[in-house]
């Protein structure tokens, strides 16, 4: 665990937001910034991570991005297990060898965790940090698909949006954010969890069955996603826990497998 990370949520912990009915054992979760461990490596986050440097000075103003809620199973018996799915504009690299980072984070997406007793439990969760995660009424379960949407509506103001495609519900949210437009993301995380008890960890990630990421956009554009904007979620001794895929042929989407050291890149949609 970086200290960094566990004094960040620690202090945090009293504010925390209880995502009922999708973290076992009443645990509080945080989707954190990038942790990095040098360029296209992260102790917490799995898949394509766009810079303004990396991009040529270009801000971001609105990402978006579909997936399919992946199934979430035990790893191993008899521990509580988290994942995330989201999108998100900051937290991330700003230049393509991970020498600076972007403070500012605004993201949404959806959660897959496996409790103690082995069952898995799913949920759509939107965050602006330094604020806690905030479940939404949204529901997901496993197999379905997911749009998202985070846009810059007027200077400082977001909306936020999340639709469940295939049982054709949604949620919006309007709110004021200081962003600072470095980064863009679409991300598989292992997020920092908190117990009634105040232990602080991060993972231990499920297994999940393949996420496939499509249709990415940033400021209303095709993504363009290159394999070196590729970060791959790995342990303190560098294994690695989860891959994404090579870019798809509209270099719109992506592939990100858990618990494997490559991943094979989707068809076009």
């Amino acid at each position: 665990m970086h200290s960094a990370i566990r004094y960040l949520a620690v202090g945090i912990a009293a504010a925390a937001t209880l995502i009922p009915g999708s973290a076992p054992q009443a645990v509080s979760l945080f989707h954190r910034p990038v942790v990095t461990v040098g360029a296209n490596r992260s102790n917490n986050w799995s898949g394509y991570n766009q810079g303004l440097l990396e991009q040529g000075n270009k801000q971001f103003h609105s990402v978006t991005g579909d997936w399919t809620v992946p199934t979430a199973t035990a790893h191993r018996a008899g521990e509580n297990e988290y994942s995330s799915t989201w999108i998100g504009i900051g937290g991330g690299c700003i230049d393509a060898g991970c020498l600076a980072t972007d403070a500012s984070l605004i993201q949404a997406g959806t959660e897959q965790d496996v409790d103690s007793s082995g069952a898995a439990h799913y949920s759509a969760w939107w965050e602006a940090i330094p604020a806690p995660s905030v479940a939404v009424s949204l529901p997901v379960a496993a197999g379905d698909r997911i749009h998202a949407d985070l846009s810059e509506t007027l200077p400082g103001i977001w909306s936020v949006t999340l639709k469940n495609l295939t049982r054709g519900q949604s949620f919006n949210l309007t709110l004021p954010y200081g962003s600072t437009y470095a980064t863009a993301e679409w991300i598989e995380e292992t997020p920092v969890a908190i117990d009634n008890s105040g232990n602080v960890s991060i993972g231990p990630l499920p297994n999940l069955s393949t996420v496939k990421f499509d249709l990415a956009t940033t400021n209303h554009a095709a993504a363009a996603l290159k394999a070196s904007e590729e970060v791959q979620l790995v342990d303190a001794g560098n294994n690695p826990l989860a891959t994404p895929s090579s870019p798809d042929p509209d270099a719109d989407g992506f592939n990100d497998c858990a618990h494997a050291g490559s991943c094979g890149a989707p068809s076009s949609s």
